[in-house]
């Protein structure tokens, strides 16, 4: 195999980001596309040269020349094509979260248990250099016992509006952080106490606010606010603070990272996750994916992360909307 042959189940805005990654890697070929709307297809066959196009993933699936797939459908819709796609002996790379439910997510790892082929779950989070240094510090034992986290990863209302009738900024955002917290500490969360807010009475609240005790002792926080103003300079209000014994990590991943200033005020673009570059779509999606593809060539399994891992931030954060709505704190 001298390139891996992917597909791409799922062709809304961020499966378009797939396909524009996918595309233009070397050892990875482009080979099939799957959406249920046909003009979509066809539009997005036709700018990336695919011929190969279906509008239902079995049938996709019983092609025998494909490698792998990339499962970018809602997060609501992930375990059966997943299930399906491990079931016809494909490399599965799954966007996050997981799953809507822990039952599903469950289901997931079970079946990645029972196939040889590889399966990684896309937390972008640990493909951004500044996280991925932070590991890095942390296992090397340089700011000693991890003793508070907090993160703060909020977004403007006007794409807020555009997510918030399919799902809330604790799983949809928090989850991104939960896992960088977990994957730090190589902790189990104890309990979560989460409060949360709507203001525009969309179907999941604007913003969330979460509360993790971890079984190490260590407190994290997560922010989670999908109702900045609509004219904030750049699209993630990203950052950490990583507390521990011996020394502290903070990592700012927005503004001032990297400004422009117009006739149209400031503006901050994005410099890390998929940033277009020289007319390539790099950064940290491009990484992940080009990595997954990478363990398929060499035979090597993926270990930047593990199914397992997925699960027990999908847990933790299905568990913070549970507290949220209770008003009560979640033993788990």
């Amino acid at each position: 195999m001298e390139r891996v042959k992917f597909a791409v189940i799922g062709l809304g805005w961020f499966g378009q980001k797939h396909c524009e990654v996918l595309s233009d890697l070397s050892h990875v070929e482009l080979y099939a596309l799957c959406t249920r709307n046909e003009s979509r297809l066809k539009e997005l066959g036709e700018r990336f040269h695919v011929k190969h196009l279906y509008t239902d993933y079995h049938q996709l699936l019983n092609n025998d020349e494909i490698d792998a797939v990339s499962v970018v459908t809602m997060w609501d819709q992930h375990l059966q094509p997943t299930l399906a796609s491990l079931e016809a002996g494909k490399h599965v790379f799954l966007e996050k979260p997981m799953a809507s439910t822990v039952a599903d997510a469950e289901k997931i790892v079970a079946a990645t248990k029972k196939t040889s082929k590889f399966f990684m779950v896309g937390h972008i989070c640990r493909f951004n250099p500044r996280y991925a240094s932070a590991k890095v510090a942390i296992d090397e034992g340089r700011i000693g016992k991890i003793v508070s986290i907090y993160a703060r990863r909020n977004i403007p209302e006007t794409v807020g509006a555009t997510v918030l009738p399919k799902i809330g900024p604790i799983i949809g955002d928090g989850v991104h952080d939960t896992d960088l917290m977990l994957w730090y500490t190589r902790a189990k969360i104890k309990s979560v106490y989460a409060q949360s807010l709507s203001v525009r009475n969309f179907p999941h609240p604007d913003l969330a606010w979460t509360l993790f005790r971890f079984d190490s002792g260590a407190i994290g926080v997560c922010e989670n606010v999908w109702f900045l103003p609509e004219k904030t300079a750049f699209q993630i209000d990203e950052r950490m603070e990583i507390i521990g014994t011996q020394g502290s990590i903070h990592i700012q991943e927005t503004h001032p990272n990297f400004s422009i200033c117009d006739q149209n005020g400031w503006h901050s673009s994005d410099t890390t996750y998929w940033p277009l570059l020289h007319g390539v779509r790099s950064g940290a999606l491009r990484e992940e994916l080009s990595y997954f593809a990478t363990c398929i060539l060499e035979n090597k399994k993926p270990t930047i992360i593990h199914p397992e891992e997925s699960l027990e931030a999908v847990r933790a954060c299905l568990a913070a909307e549970e507290s949220a709505k209770k008003g009560q704190v979640i033993v788990l």
